[in-house]
């Protein structure tokens, strides 16, 4: 590891500044440092460190993990499982993830705190040079942005926490990906689209002697104390490691949850929950911590003049179910390839690229999700699609393909038929079927 004095007596020009070392941030350091670009990757706090989370892999998350030859230390620190059991209205089903042409048909459960330092570390190792325990306090030479652009920078400001050493850090790009609350994305120019997706987490650790059970299982019926039916889920994840995650995560737009208190709800589920996992005083590991999630690429711009901004710090979250961390690694992926042919052609007008490749990966399917949330949000909706859906199994089967984002791109199987149509639907339930529905007349788009 790299202490911030060793940049500040010898100044470097990078040719990549990233602010934050979470999974967004060390992938695109990843990627870029293994091209032989010279990276400069900035976290805040130590290595290892703790950060609210679920801690599921979903296959496309084991994916890019893979691609940087680091599934042997996930699978040495984690847990690996089959699939997802789902419950909800009386009903309960249990389903392997998809066979796929590209994606692997398992996940993995592993703490952030085992987990994020592991792409940070491999990043270092093909040549970023990591600086652990250094805030970035500021943009470097900042140039106005516009209406749709970020700022311009020609670096960051930092400060080391430990000795209070500050430094400027100048590059050519600068990329920041540190979280759905950025300070450093606001002084870029970002802001969120309030009429999209909003996400609200709250989780916990327990011990149990269900701790490696091959399955996580979601509750898609979760209620608050007066037997209500919110917009949401609730989640046991085994850890393998004597512990499970146990969350609940609410979906919705439009103030749809507005009063619900998370902590209750977490603490009324656990409850439910508690004979079958072993729930209680005893077994709790510690008070549970939760965060919002801005998703479907809720936050803009992305884009500015030599800057750009990755996985929650631009809204990468899925709104069908909440899963950030496969998004942070691909939106880091995608932004290296584009700082690459930038850096490559001593262009940084190439940085358009990257928009348009966002847009060609996640635009449709983004917007099909956001409308299923709106859509789900109403209690009687959610009550019937997930009580019909459970007794069907090929009908869950495909819809988990279809959430878990794991449909086939070469195959025409119903999953990609029923894609295709949620497609075409996404352009009518905002403004129409979401109208009659909840008579507000809202449109997603």
């Amino acid at each position: 590891m790299t202490r911030l004095g060793e940049i500040v007596s010898r100044p470097t020009l990078f040719d990549v500044v990233i602010v934050g070392a979470g999974p967004s941030g060390s992938a695109c350091a990843y990627w870029l440092s293994r091209a032989g670009w010279s990276v400069c990757l900035i976290e805040k706090k130590q290595f290892p460190r703790e950060k609210t989370c679920g801690d599921g892999l979903t296959p496309r998350s084991v994916y890019q993990l893979q691609q940087m030859g680091l599934e042997p230390e996930v699978a040495a620190n984690g847990h690996r499982y089959n699939g997802l059991r789902a419950f909800g209205f009386g009903a309960s089903l249990e389903m392997n993830w998809p066979d796929h042409p590209v994606f692997p048909n398992y996940g993995y459960t592993i703490t952030r705190f085992n987990l994020d330092g592991l792409v940070a570390e491999r990043a270092e190792h093909d040549g970023a040079v990591l600086l652990n325990g250094v805030e970035v306090v500021a943009l470097l030479e900042p140039t106005p942005g516009g209406d749709d652009a970020l700022k311009g920078a020609q670096g960051v400001i930092v400060k080391e926490k430990e000795t209070g050493t500050t430094a400027e850090i100048r590059a050519r790009f600068v990329v920041v990906g540190d979280g759905q609350n950025s300070r450093i994305g606001r002084e870029l120019g970002t802001t969120r689209n309030r009429s999209w997706p909003m996400g609200m987490a709250l989780r916990g650790y327990y011990t149990s002697e269900r701790h490696a059970e091959p399955w996580i299982d979601s509750h898609l019926d979760i209620r608050d104390p007066k037997g209500e039916v919110v917009p949401g889920y609730g989640w046991i994840f085994p850890l393998g490691d004597g512990r499970v995650n146990v969350g609940v995560g609410l979906l919705s737009t439009g103030g749809a949850w507005k009063g619900v208190n998370t902590t209750k709800l977490q603490e009324y589920f656990v409850a439910q929950a508690a004979d079958a996992w072993g729930l209680n005083d005893e077994t709790c590991c510690g008070p549970a911590t939760g965060g919002r999630l801005p998703m479907g690429l809720a936050i803009g711009p992305r884009v500015g003049a030599n800057t750009l901004t990755i996985g929650d710090a631009t809204g990468t979250v899925n709104p069908f179910n909440g899963e950030g961390i496969a998004y942070a690694y691909e939106s880091g992926r995608l932004a290296a390839g584009v700082l690459g042919e930038a850096l490559l052609a001593n262009d940084p007008t190439a940085l358009a690229l990257y928009e348009f490749r966002l847009e060609e990966a996640y635009g449709d399917y983004f917007k099909v999700a956001r409308a299923f949330v709106r859509v789900i949000s109403e209690p009687r909706i959610m009550s019937a699609c997930v009580g019909l859906g459970l007794r069907i199994e090929p009908l869950m089967k495909e819809l988990l393909a279809i959430m878990s984002n794991l449909m086939s791109n070469d195959q025409k199987g119903p999953a990609e038929i029923g894609y295709r149509a949620l497609v075409r639907l996404a352009e009518v339930i905002p403004e129409r079927a979401y109208a009659l529905l909840l008579g507000d007349g809202s449109s997603d788009d």
